[in-house]
């Protein structure tokens, strides 16, 4: 086998093996280390030996190792204690075991940086090295941030799943980190949340977050120019969007639908499409995407949905509507400058939209995000100059 092949398949089965260690009782940090080690034993013998059935050949491999640190803590504790055997047989089927690792790594006591950090290294499978590096820290720094998340749920018995609602929450943030040097996070909560898919096809929110990630992903190569900056999605080559990509979010989006179940994943999901489907900006069906920000108000509390919404209104029923919503909301928030921005040049009134758009400048948190809003005040000062004003 050979070494890429192997490297592929040991990370597509530790956190497999990880979930049925602990479902089957085993304490989460000492299951996970067992799984390291005999991961280390599978570099070493498979390339020249490939097992019939690898995850068997893990499994087994980890519960020894699993006995082997038991035995070593309660000799250290020089106290008598009960010697657990090898994990029990029972099923090992993957589809319940993703849900209960995912739970368990995003459990409610941890932050949610800590639940994100956790669930990239035990269900994700990179290494600390490589997450320290997508989050642009130093590596010791994540190892103590990981290794303080494992202590959190120590001790915590986790016989079923959590709360899936908290799942999709830590999926969506690490989507939303984007793509950050080696790794894309947004690949890799794509390829957990369809993990999480197939555990739990019963649940329509589960797939409203797929189709959300999905039709949001198929505009990555049009987001940023060459020298990386950021395009504004009215502003977008449409022909660079990935339209196969599209064609699976809708379709996940429709089965999600179908269900009848109506979540805030979906009904994100369905603005998405929206937008995705209008062959031009100008052809963007607003009244409809309006109706679904409507929806999202119903069902979350969220200023960043009423924050969009008020663009929303502002496209279906003019920039004024659009600035008298935004005036009933927070003006500590991120982006309620942009917005405010963006209204008032559509209103006409140049010097405030200049005002704003500085604001939303100094507030930006990513250099891209700053440098776009930059040159909008330039674009509209020379423009109120050529105009005489």
């Amino acid at each position: 086998m050979h070494e890429d092949q192997v490297n592929e398949l040991m990370r597509t089965l530790a956190p497999q093996v990880l979930g049925v260690l602990v479902r089957r009782g085993a304490d989460f940090a000492t299951a996970e280390d067992a799984v390291q080690e005999a991961l280390i034993e599978a570099a070493h013998h498979w390339p020249d030996s490939p097992p019939d059935e690898p995850k068997a050949w893990l499994l087994k491999v980890a519960g020894r190792k699993l006995i082997d640190a038991q035995r070593a803590e309660a000799a250290r504790r020089r106290r008598e204690e009960r010697v657990h055997d090898e994990p029990p047989p029972g099923p090992t089927e993957q589809s319940d075991d993703t849900l209960l690792l995912l739970s368990r790594c995003c459990h409610p006591s941890l932050s949610p940086a800590s639940a994100i950090a956790l669930t990239l290294r035990a269900v994700g499978g990179l290494t600390t090295a490589q997450i320290a590096r997508a989050f642009l820290v130093p590596e010791a720094t994540m190892a103590q941030r990981i290794s303080r998340a494992k202590r959190t749920i120590t001790g915590e018995r986790f016989d079923t799943p959590g709360d899936v609602r908290a799942v999709l929450h830590v999926l969506y943030l690490i989507f939303n980190e984007g793509f950050t040097g080696e790794i894309s996070l947004a690949d890799e909560a794509i390829r957990l949340t369809r993990q999480l898919t197939a555990a739990s096809a019963t649940d329509p929110e589960i797939a409203g977050l797929l189709a959300l990630m999905l039709l949001h992903h198929a505009r990555r190569e049009a987001r940023y120019t060459a020298s990386n900056e950021l395009v504004p999605l009215d502003q977008q080559d449409r022909s660079l969007w990935d339209t196969s990509m599209i064609g699976e979010g809708v379709a996940v989006l429709q089965g999600a639908l179908g269900r009848d179940l109506l979540g805030q994943y979906q009904a994100q999901a369905a603005i998405a499409a929206l937008h995705d489907d209008a062959p031009s900006a100008e052809e963007t069906d607003w009244p409809q995407i309006l109706e679904w920000y409507d929806e999202l108000v119903r069902l979350t509390d969220s200023p960043v949905v009423a924050l969009n919404r008020a663009v929303a209104v502002g496209q279906v029923d003019g920039p004024r509507a659009g600035l008298a919503v935004l005036a009933g909301i927070d003006p500590g928030l991120a982006r309620w400058d942009a917005v405010a921005a963006h209204l008032y040049e559509r209103a006409g009134d140049v010097a405030l939209a200049i005002e704003h758009y500085r604001t939303a400048a100094d507030r930006a948190t990513s250099l891209p995000e700053r440098t776009h809003l930059i040159k909008q005040v330039a674009r509209l000062v020379v423009e109120a100059r050529s105009r005489g004003r």
